[in-house]
């Protein structure tokens, strides 16, 4: 096993979408220095790969009757369930040994994304609401930052600011969820998973995506305004011009989301 076998596991690139939202929140809770950036990024590529890592576990025997996902290397047997579990130890001493070089608070609550990441992959399995649990999942990520700037949650210095932007990234993750889940309408029918797009049909599901985008937009303005209008300009091209490429670009779009946001930030 090597490093670009990991990466391809965890789908590394996936770390796009929570690793500036991270930066993000830093930020927000006031300066932070090289040494506590560093550990927020540790404990942050491991909750990103333990997250991964549990739901690739969880789903290996759906993810081998979906075509697209069959390849994966649980489903397709080019990787042994020790070596995954053994990638996802590593990847909670990641997360946990950073939280306990932050500060007291943030290792204190280290549980709560490990219990929402162990829930999600069975969580799909019920309610199509799981698009939405997934977005929560992701949320967690700047207010994790926060805590582990501040030390505190206590004196409400979040609020409403961190507030608003863990919501957006709850609605906007949710979106992007809902735009790519509808590659597996057949399958999740078939494997009895509840996506939103296989129980209410695509007009339904893109409905909601462009009731989405204009909520996470406003939430986002919080951050920065021309940088959202960017984004929000960037993802709306998309949805309306991309035609047979809309997953690839979708993916883009939504990934240069939260680097376009935490530039435009850190220039304002």
């Amino acid at each position: 096993m090597d490093l670009k076998q990991i990466a391809s596991f965890v789908k590394i690139e996936h770390t796009l979408f929570s690793l500036p939202f991270v930066f993000i929140g830093a930020y927000m809770a006031g300066e932070p220095t090289l040494g506590e950036l560093f550990w927020i990024l540790i404990a942050a590529i491991g909750a990103r790969g333990l997250a991964m890592g549990l739901n690739r576990i969880i789903d290996r025997n759906i993810d081998a009757q979906n075509p697209r996902t069959a390849g994966r290397h649980l489903a397709s047997g080019s990787m042994s369930l020790n070596t995954a579990w053994t990638l996802c130890g590593i990847f909670l001493l990641m997360l946990l040994g950073g939280a306990a070089m932050l500060n007291p608070l943030c290792l204190y609550l280290s549980p709560i994304p490990v219990v929402a990441f162990l829930i999600y992959p069975y969580l799909k399995r019920f309610t199509w609401l799981c698009h939405w649990w997934l977005g929560g999942c992701l949320a967690l990520a700047p207010a994790g930052a926060w805590v582990a700037i501040t030390g505190e949650i206590s004196s409400y210095t979040w609020y409403p600011e961190l507030l608003y932007v863990a919501i957006g990234v709850l609605i906007w993750i949710a979106a992007f969820d809902l735009g790519y889940a509808q590659m597996d309408i057949e399958s999740d029918k078939s494997t009895g998973v509840k996506s939103f797009p296989s129980r209410f049909k695509p007009p339904a599901t893109m409905s909601v995506i462009l009731i989405s985008i204009p909520l996470w937009a406003v939430a986002f303005a919080i951050i920065d305004p021309i940088g959202t209008l960017i984004s929000l300009a960037f993802v709306t091209t998309v949805l309306i011009a991309s035609g047979s490429q809309f997953q690839k670009w979708w993916f883009r779009a939504h990934a240069s989301t939260g680097w376009i946001l935490f530039v435009a930030m850190q220039l304002s």
